[in-house]
């Protein structure tokens, strides 16, 4: 969805969401404006109407940001600069620009396009899933790193906007090579899936907590259900707003967790009516971090939900951004998340209720909960 910045990006290398770090291998997508973890908000942020300037006024080099954070010792703190920051909030924002274009590499070498975004400039232009990506502008696709033909997809520099225009040339089996001019748009992020898996049974999969996502959840659990699983694998965290907005969903009224806030300590409690009576399981794995491991601490201390699956990451802290006199961001921890029980789950992560494997082994052992609790699948 966006690009990290600089210190940012070791958070998101360490995420694994959507798949691998590096857009390697076959079957690594890649929204042409990306759908790898290094595009997406991969900690936890909390926002404000406005950002607080820092206390010196000071304009920081990148270097001396860069020292700054190092001195600190502060793992997850992050510089931006203003440009940075603004297509890092878009992201938060749930938007972002690009053509809708997803695009893998197989073993023979070969630059395909394996999804099209419904209704986006790729889309409307004819791409479809399979067609292959011959070049980008003059450069042969196939010569490219992948995460080169993404960025150059997304644009760089003042092209990365909406309005500014990428030429693609395409081949579909073996007719001949079209050369398409696409105009990239703001698309909306797509972070909440819903499918079913079984007679009544439906799995929500929420891959990063963006502004708004709370209310995707609760318009996809309009679905006709009798029990859910709640996906929160890869997901590497965002809003924590929004991650306290959807465990409310499921939650009538009560704790949702803590965190530190300029010096205080900020209480997240769920508003009363939440569905407390619908079967509920969470799938969890080693890349659930941050504001999904707040989630998940949540529903399970409050009995709500069985957590199915592998150690979370362990990431319980909270940055905060100030502004910088040049307009930059310095992200900086302000302090500890904790579930409603007080535990926090940095450095250790959360252990699940039930431990499972991943992919089938965990999605059939949530549906054998599911029927525990009283669901028929």
């Amino acid at each position: 969805m966006l690009q990290t910045p600089r210190r940012g990006r070791q958070v998101a290398a360490l995420s694994l969401v959507f798949g691998a770090v590096l857009l390697t291998g076959a079957a690594t997508g890649a929204w042409g404006d990306p759908a790898d973890p290094s595009h997406r908000p991969s900690v936890d942020t909390v926002r404000a109407a406005g950002l607080p300037a820092d206390p010196a006024g000071a304009a920081l080099s990148e270097q001396q940001a860069e020292h700054l954070l190092a001195v600190g010792g502060d793992r997850w703190g992050a510089y931006y600069s203003a440009q940075e920051y603004a297509e890092f909030s878009q992201g938060l924002d749930g938007r972002y620009p690009g053509v809708g274009l997803s695009v893998g590499r197989g073993q023979d070498g070969v630059t395909e396009v394996s999804q099209v975004a419904p209704g986006g400039p790729a889309a409307e232009a004819g791409i479809a899933p399979g067609d292959r990506l011959v070049r980008i502008g003059r450069d042969q696709a196939d010569h490219l790193p992948v995460t080169e033909v993404v960025a150059r997809l997304r644009g760089q520099g003042e092209e990365r906007r909406a309005g500014s225009e990428v030429t693609v040339a395409v081949r579909r089996g073996g007719g001949d090579e079209r050369e398409l001019r696409l105009r990239r748009v703001l698309l909306d992020s797509r972070q909440v899936t819903a499918e079913q898996l079984g007679k009544g049974v439906l799995r929500v999969t929420v891959r990063a907590f963006t502004s708004g996502v709370a209310d995707q959840v609760r318009a996809a659990l309009r679905a006709p259900h009798t029990g859910v699983v709640l996906d929160l694998r890869g997901n590497s965290g965002g809003l924590v707003d929004e991650a306290a907005g959807t465990a409310g969903i499921f939650l009538d009224g009560g704790p949702v967790g803590s965190y530190q806030e300029r010096g205080g300590t900020r209480e997240l409690t769920a508003p009363p009516g939440g569905d407390q009576r619908t079967p509920l399981v969470l799938l969890v794995d080693g890349g659930t971090m941050s504001a999904a491991e707040l989630l998940a601490g949540a529903l399970q201390d409050r009995s709500r939900a069985v957590v199915v699956g592998s150690r979370t990451f362990g990431k319980g802290t909270v940055q905060q951004p100030s502004r910088l006199a040049d307009g930059a961001v310095l992200e900086l921890t302000v302090g500890r998340y904790y579930t409603p029980a007080g535990r926090s789950p940095d450095g250790t992560g959360l252990a699940p209720d039930v431990q499972a494997g991943s992919g089938e082994e965990a999605d059939e052992l949530a549906l054998r909960v599911l029927a525990g609790l009283g669901t028929r699948a």
